[in-house]
């Protein structure tokens, strides 16, 4: 079967052997697959000795044809997926720090997203698997993971489904996918969300789904942005005593002051992958439409991967879909 393999720091689809169903779990037939930001920092940081160990793609729709599991799914279910599970045990689980969780970092689908077929194990089946419902389109469901890594941003931030957040305002920096996806996510929690980016293009798609700018002061900043020149974006818009909510790498060490942090009582808080309650609530946005990504990206065929990462580094497309 055809599946992607970083080689010698490019990206190359090669035939692999279809993954074998020899323990509980799934064999997936994938029909596509999205292209995350973070396939691109993995490429640009793998190095010769690690490169082998590179998994890319992760946001998968496909079709379950193989099966062993105590789960209800059924050969013939079309499902979406995330890759990663927590152990639910370790101290970092205790503490709601799952993405810290060994077993967390060591979970993962096989080979690849961007393969033809991909094997899932049962927690998967537990805890990161979902059916695709029919009113949302391949490409628009693969957003289950990267929408319930925004979930967690948005609860770690201190915001829940129960409170009234209506008095509270946030502004996302940085409106490629997502923070589009952040901006609305923010308003379905009740929250004021607001959208900032440099790049016009971006912020005029970004009105076509509601999300514009308005210069404030903000109890909440969101940092999507992958520049470290929008750090002093958000020192300029948050208010003092509210939060930055650190949700992107950077492509070099700046950070915040901490005076800036101390004698503003500023909160920089981190977040990074979801927890198995934000796939939960991703799936209920995206089915009831209370974040809309329709119409946010453009098809690639798997032989065209490496031409989707190209236009996606240079921002000439809004998200990637790798069609299998």
């Amino acid at each position: 079967m055809k599946s992607a393999k970083l080689l010698n720091s490019k990206v190359e689809i090669i035939q692999i052997d279809k993954p074998t169903l020899n323990t509980k779990g799934a064999i997936i037939k994938v029909f596509g697959c999205g292209l995350c930001g973070s396939d691109i920092v993995k490429i640009k940081h793998a190095t010769k000795e690690n490169e082998d160990k590179v998994v890319l793609g992760h946001e998968v729709v496909g079709q379950i044809v193989e099966i062993d599991s105590n789960t209800n799914f059924k050969v013939g279910d079309i499902v979406a997926l995330g890759h990663h599970y927590p152990c639910f045990n370790c101290e970092f689980c205790r503490i709601g720090a799952y993405s810290m969780c060994e077993t967390f970092k060591k979970s993962n689908i096989s080979p690849c997203g961007f393969s033809e077929f991909i094997k899932v194990d049962e927690n998967h089946l537990k805890y990161t698997v979902y059916k695709v419902p029919k009113n949302l389109e391949y490409q628009e469901i693969a957003y289950l993971e990267p929408l319930a890594c925004v979930i967690r941003a948005i609860r770690r931030a201190g915001y829940t489904l129960d409170n009234d957040n209506s008095k509270s305002n946030s502004l996302v920096i940085g409106l490629g996918s997502i923070g589009l996806i952040t901006a609305q996510a923010l308003k379905a929690f009740g929250v004021m969300a607001f959208g900032y980016d440099i790049n016009k293009n971006r912020t005029d798609f970004a009105k076509k789904y509601g999300v514009e700018y308005k210069k404030d002061q903000y109890d909440c900043i969101f940092m999507t942005s992958g520049s470290s020149k929008a750090i002093n974006t958000a020192l300029e818009h948050v208010r003092n005593g509210g939060k930055i909510i650190v949700f992107s790498s950077v492509e070099n060490e700046a950070g915040y002051k901490n005076n800036d942090i101390y004698y503003r009582e500023l909160s920089v808080i981190a977040s990074y992958s979801p927890s198995v309650e934000d796939y939960k609530i991703s799936y209920d946005f995206l089915c009831n439409k209370k974040v809309n990504v329709k119409d946010t990206s453009t098809i690639y065929t798997l032989d065209n991967l490496p031409l989707a990462i190209e236009d996606s580094i240079c921002g000439r497309v809004f998200k990637a879909y790798i069609k299998v």
